[in-house]
């Protein structure tokens, strides 16, 4: 009897906020949502627009706005308009959550089309958001509330995803693929157009991508123009991709040098990439596949992830 009638307070809810337009929301929130922007910038936040945002950023942090239901006293006012904000906030973030990319075309959303462990998964992440704000206006009855989950650590997208769908058969399927081999014999032009300077040992890489509609993804891999991967975070530990990711992401070389030493790599080398295989997998050219292998095989960064892609 209880879940009925919580459905049914619910379904009011939602049924009160779609009658409102956007413009009425903006509206609403305008008295004190400036409270609620204070409490970003003090702690160096910001909303997540989009599944990309939320890559890039490392969490996923959306606003729900809701209004109250009709009569009663303050203390329910407050309670039904904070519940209504809290149905937004998490509307929000599953349409962010299943639009984040997990390899090459395949998104959340797609997976959880796949495989019921997947859904049953990425519900049970939405449902157990951090509401990390609130903020009530008695005046207009109008509610704010800010709802938090992380792309990595323990209880985040990228670890729900590798447990669920990454290392399980669908996932290892999806990202078959075949490794790369470097040549028998290295072609002297190869050898020469680009030569590594001996007194620098590379220990990190970074791809610049600016010219390409590269994607950012929980995989991102990087092939050769025959398709042999170079890099696939897919194959390397897990604990390394759930606590930091596949790579960082930032739109300067220089940003990209700063990102990958807190990684540890002081030296990265830098490259360019020539297109797209798929929307999250990036190819280079033969030649700085070369480049990219040699220099791993000295210093071992791939395996370490310590891998930076600029975009645009």
């Amino acid at each position: 009897m209880h879940t009925v009638k919580s459905s049914l307070v619910i379904g009011a809810l939602l049924s009160c906020l779609v009658t409102h337009s956007p413009a009425m929301a903006d509206q609403i929130v305008s008295g004190h949502f400036d409270q609620g922007r204070r409490w970003l910038e003090q702690r160096n936040l910001d909303l997540t627009d989009s599944p990309q945002e939320a890559l890039t950023q490392g969490y996923i942090l959306v606003v729900g706005q809701g209004l109250p239901m009709a009569g009663g006293g303050p203390a329910r006012q407050r309670m039904t308009a904070i519940r209504a904000a809290e149905i937004m906030a998490y509307r929000r973030l599953a349409e962010i959550i299943n639009g984040v990319h997990v390899s090459g075309q395949a998104t959340v959303r797609e997976c959880a089309l796949e495989s019921d462990a997947v859904r049953t998964a990425v519900n049970g992440l939405i449902r157990g958001a951090r509401k990390v704000h609130e903020a009530w206006d008695p005046v207009d009855g109008s509610a704010v509330v800010f709802m938090q989950v992380g792309i990595h650590g323990s209880d985040g997208v990228a670890e729900t995803l590798y447990s669920n769908y990454i290392n399980a058969a669908p996932g290892r399927a999806m990202l078959q693929t075949a490794f790369y081999t470097p040549p028998v014999n290295m072609p002297p032009a190869a050898s020469a157009a680009k030569p590594v300077v001996a007194d620098v040992l590379h220990d990190g890489l970074i791809i610049d991508a600016r010219a390409l509609g590269f994607q950012p993804a929980l995989i991102n891999r990087i092939f050769s123009s025959k398709g042999e991967a170079l890099y696939d975070p897919s194959k390397i530990s897990q604990k390394i991709l759930v606590e930091q990711g596949a790579g960082e992401y930032t739109n300067s070389i220089e940003k990209a040098r700063a990102a990958l030493e807190a990684r540890g790599a002081k030296s990265p080398l830098v490259v360019t990439a020539v297109g797209l295989k798929t929307l999250a997998d990036l190819n280079v050219s033969d030649e700085d596949v070369l480049r990219i292998y040699t220099a791993d095989q000295k210093s071992n960064f791939l395996a370490s992830a310590k891998v930076a892609f600029v975009l645009k």
